[in-house]
């Protein structure tokens, strides 16, 4: 591998310690490589990622999540390093990272594809569009009101309902907001969107499974109410004059890189499970 990327979360290494113990593993495992580093993911979107062999996430499940999204238009598989606090995503502990990487280069490992959502929209005259990993939330502003969403599936409508918000999320998605508002656990590898209420003034409103396929439409009723569209929980917009969304299966999807054969559900008792339970 000659170019490799590496994004880490500032926050988690403040003082590059880490940083410069992965970078000098790096150079002696890919000797001669071209390395690049990226802060919190700054830059990145910017860079022709169609050069790189390999990006390195480096910190937890919401670097991969910025990783991710920065560089979908590139397809470069993505090997997630934990020195947070989750690592659900993330496939590789700092400590192991040496040993991962001799995999790498012996070819023992797999790549795991996973879905992404794509939300297009007319924002400030211009039509925008978003990508996702995880899920894609509407919500109201912390002192308004509730909002009334009228739903459409493949231009067909669905239902209305009023609610504090609405989850999309992925399958990879489905273990994080949604889960908490109540959403199922669904295995990461599918393709299926959900549709997850927050808080809706309806008790029989509940969450909706959909083939990836599904082109989902969104109306937003909102009053004068402020609405804001958040994307994997990280980046946030105010849906001023918006007031409509479609969300669809993005073309491409996140690739991530499996060193270990790891058993899904293990990993779903340890990381989530038990978490919730405050073991």
């Amino acid at each position: 591998m000659k170019n490799i990327a590496v994004n880490i979360n500032s926050s988690k290494d403040p003082q590059g310690k880490v940083l410069k113990e992965i970078s000098s593993t790096l150079y002696n495992k890919f000797y001669g490589c071209n390395l690049l580093v990226f802060k919190d993911a700054k830059g990145l979107g910017d860079y022709n990622s169609n050069d790189l062999d390999l990006i390195v996430s480096l910190g937890g499940d919401g670097t991969i999540l910025s990783t991710a999204r920065e560089t979908y238009n590139s397809q470069v598989p993505i090997l997630g390093v934990n020195f947070g606090h989750l690592g659900f995503l993330t496939q590789v502990e700092s400590q192991e990272f040496s040993e991962a990487l001799d995999n790498l280069i012996l070819g023992q490992y797999s790549i795991e594809e996973r879905m992404m959502l794509q939300c297009e929209m007319l924002y400030d005259g211009h039509i925008r569009n978003f990508v996702a990993l995880n899920d894609l939330v509407l919500s109201k502003g912390a002192i308004s009101r509730i909002v009334k969403y009228n739903i459409f599936i493949d231009s067909v409508h669905y239902t209305s309902f009023s609610a504090d918000g609405i989850i999309t999320s992925t399958p990879t998605g489905s273990t994080a907001y949604s889960l908490s508002a109540g959403g199922p656990i669904i295995y990461p590898t599918l393709d299926l969107i959900t549709i997850t209420p927050i808080c809706p003034h309806a008790l029989d409103i509940r969450t909706t499974v959909l083939a990836s396929n599904s082109v989902i439409s969104i109306e937003i009723e909102k009053n004068r109410e402020r609405v804001f569209l958040t994307i994997d929980g990280q980046e946030f917009i105010e849906l001023n004059e918006t007031k409509s969304l479609k969300i669809t299966k993005a073309p491409n999807k996140c690739k991530l890189i499996k060193i270990h054969e790891n058993n899904y559900f293990e990993i779903l008792k340890e990381k989530i499970l038990l978490q919730t339970k405050g073991l």
